[in-house]
């Protein structure tokens, strides 16, 4: 009998994972708030070059029984899913990010609303388009027991899909999170031409304060620099079909956090993660300066110029 996978959540993301699950020959559903939305064509409004099979099916219903579940909503909306899911069934969160205002990463969300889930986490360098075409990629399944994280692994891994299993859930989540914010600043120095030494510098100082965030809040700091660390944060820094990139083009070129946002295709998680990200390192005494300028930037509360200068002109240190 083949899995009965569901997908919840429509975007890109979502949709590349219900293909890919189709391929490796699961019974899939896709979940969709709007299932209206689905076009003629069997595509989905947000990766409108890859049609869905007419054998997975597209409903706001979420099935009583299925084996997986895959989790594809924004971390500031997945709360409002979670008394959808059944009782039991296995949940892969496939989200990257931190709650704003509780400060909790998408685990702790799903732990507090919904302790029957047995649950694990999906996260590494992946564009949607590329899943969705079988291009060869890799990611990361982490949960808090590794045997059940390579149990889930094998369920979704493929031959061009590669998944490795990891027991820091932790660490995991912050490489998730702190990459969009750091993707905002190398964008931002490419917008205002700042230069690939200056993007440079922002991608590697950028995991270094990750790390020490890692190692404040219980994780492994070892874990960045694998797939969900420095694998992610170097395709989100440079891919052109990175939202968080594209929203740091768009700030670095002059326009404002706002119309920046609506130029964008989706969910620039990096804008509400920085905040959340920065109070955590607050609450934990880590320092932080590419994510708390970024914050700043976001904010308003600090031009372009004023961001540059915050970052070359702080106190020379040994590394």
């Amino acid at each position: 009998m083949n899995m009965r996978i569901v997908v919840m959540g429509a975007g890109a993301w979502g949709s590349a994972l219900a293909l890919h699950m189709h391929r490796r020959g699961a019974d899939v559903q896709l979940w969709a708030r709007n299932p209206a939305a689905r076009l003629t064509s069997g595509a989905m409004p947000r990766l409108p070059d890859y049609p869905l099979p007419e054998s997975i099916c597209v409903s706001d219903a979420v099935p009583a029984h299925a084996d997986l579940i895959l989790v594809v909503i924004p971390v500031q909306h997945l709360a409002s899913v979670l008394p959808l899911l059944p009782a039991g069934v296995p949940a892969i969160l496939c989200c990257k990010g931190v709650e704003r205002g509780t400060h909790r990463f998408p685990l702790q969300i799903l732990a507090d609303a919904r302790p029957d889930i047995p649950a694990g986490l999906l996260s590494g360098p992946n564009f949607a388009h590329e899943i969705a075409a079988g291009l060869p990629a890799a990611a990361v399944l982490a949960a808090g027991d590794k045997g059940r994280a390579h149990e889930w692994a094998a369920h979704i891994a493929s031959p061009s899909f590669r998944l490795y299993a990891s027991d820091d859930p932790l660490g995991v989540q912050l490489g998730g999170a702190a990459k969009n914010v750091i993707a905002i600043a190398a964008g931002t120095a490419m917008g205002a031409g700042l230069g690939e030494n200056a993007r440079a510098a922002l991608i590697t100082r950028g995991l270094a304060e990750t790390g020490r965030l890692a190692d404040a809040l219980g994780g492994q700091p070892a874990t960045l620099a694998g797939l969900a660390g420095l694998g992610d944060l170097l395709l989100t820094c440079t891919g052109e079909a990175s939202r968080n990139y594209q929203m740091g083009l768009a700030l670095g070129r002059g326009m404002t956090p706002e119309n920046a946002s609506k130029l964008l295709k989706g969910v620039a998680e990096g804008v509400p993660t920085s905040g959340a990200l920065l109070a955590l390192a607050r609450q934990h005494g880590v320092s932080v300066p590419i994510i708390e300028t970024v914050s700043d930037l976001l904010a308003q509360s600090i031009t372009l110029s004023e961001a540059q200068n915050r970052l070359l002109n702080r106190p020379l240190k040994t590394e």
